[in-house]
């Protein structure tokens, strides 16, 4: 088992502040787990609401946690979503000795009336997958090809891994999909995801996609939607800044675990990859996933203008703006596009995140950066 130690002292910290903590996730990256890890720290009483021993408990939910101590471990609470009334009546009532960690696989905006019924009763924790902070450099290859899903990245061999990740898509398009109450058939959803893996780190063209699937743009924008709000995509929006040129105002798509996008591709393992025309786009989506991670970047955008000028990642810390750039060549150098964000954008550094090992300047506020050590960069910042 990968322990997950920055993810669990986040969890501790937020049951301090709040008395109920949502841990969102796409299935299987790890929340059950971590959560039974939780539990070894605080006694509880846990419900899986994919047991019918456990649903058979909550037949009187308000009675049934209302007689619980300690921590109550709520596992897959999008399938009764009336809980949440229940939790806010439970936490509003003097005297609730519990707190509640509630645990689920689609965003708020999916889980219908968390938002509202919960608010400011409720902290939410992020969990994505394995980065390279939990399974170390050495095995970064291997986290690119797989993905950061425990189950992919820990199988025997890169066949198992493959043969997962697919059950993996067949399980979520044909049962978790309709259980979140969307009625989208499970192989128009299929080729929608495979041809948004080949546009995979390109900015969003809804018409484009529905004329290639014979649909309207509004229906390939909810076909979208449902895999962002999963988990399952990434929509990175544009920053706009006020540099007197046309800017990029769509979001970038990405899929979020290359594991997953890999797949979609019949992309079976590195050497396969490597020799893939889509390898860039993959190192880019990798490496932008990982840093938003392992940097903790809350606020992140892309920035591009219709000159051809861009940066793939820009962010700010302590009111100064800081730009990523990734590239999938073991002696980047530096571009004139790079020379213009850091001008137009008034950057205060700018790092190019690339596969090889050593850290160099390359200007006077460039810097080459390993994607091994990308750790390490928040020490740069901070």
């Amino acid at each position: 088992m990968i322990q997950r130690p920055t993810y669990a002292e986040r969890i501790s910290t937020a049951l301090q502040r709040a008395p109920i903590v949502a841990l969102l996730g796409a299935r299987q990256c790890g929340k059950t787990t971590l959560a039974g890890l939780i539990s070894q720290e605080h006694p509880a009483t846990s419900f899986d609401l994919e047991s019918p021993q456990d649903i058979a408990r909550l037949q009187n939910p308000e009675l049934a946690l209302s007689a619980t101590r300690g921590l109550v471990i709520i596992d897959e609470i999008q399938r009764k979503p009336e809980l949440f009334e229940v939790l806010r009546v439970l936490v509003d009532r003097e005297g609730t000795p519990g707190r509640f960690l509630i645990l689920g696989s689609a965003s708020p905006q999916l889980i219908e009336g968390v938002s509202e019924s919960l608010a400011g009763r409720v902290e939410f924790v992020d969990l994505g997958g394995l980065n390279l902070e939990e399974i170390g450099a050495q095995s970064l290859h291997r986290l690119w090809v797989r993905g950061g899903f425990p189950r992919s990245f820990l199988a025997a061999t890169d066949e198992d891994s493959q043969a997962w990740r697919e059950g993996f898509i067949r399980t979520f398009l044909e049962r978790d999909v309709p259980q979140l109450g969307i009625s989208i058939p499970a192989p128009a959803m299929r080729r929608f995801w495979t041809m948004l893996a080949h546009y995979h780190g390109q900015t969003w063209n809804a018409s484009e996609l529905a004329r290639s699937m014979g649909l309207d743009s509004k229906t390939v924008r909810g076909y979208l939607d449902v895999l962002t709000e999963t988990f399952m995509v990434r929509q990175l929006q544009p920053w706009f800044a006020n540099v007197g040129k046309r800017q990029v105002k769509a979001p970038k798509v990405y899929l979020r675990d290359t594991g997953i996008l890999h797949s979609l591709l019949a992309v079976a393992n590195h050497d396969a990859l490597t020799a893939h025309p889509r390898v860039g786009a993959s190192w880019e989506g990798f490496v932008l996933e990982q840093a938003l991670e392992l940097l903790h970047l809350v606020d992140a955008y892309f920035w591009a203008t219709y000159q051809r000028a861009e940066l793939d990642l820009l962010f700010t810390h302590a009111g100064r703006s800081y730009g990523i750039e990734v590239k999938y060549s073991e002696s980047p150098t530096v571009t004139k596009s790079m020379r213009i964000a850091i001008e137009d954008l008034g950057l205060e550094h700018l790092w190019v995140v690339y596969p090889g090992s050593r850290r160099f300047p390359a200007d006077e506020r460039i810097t080459m950066w390993p994607a091994a050590a990308l750790n390490e960069l928040r020490g740069e910042f901070s």
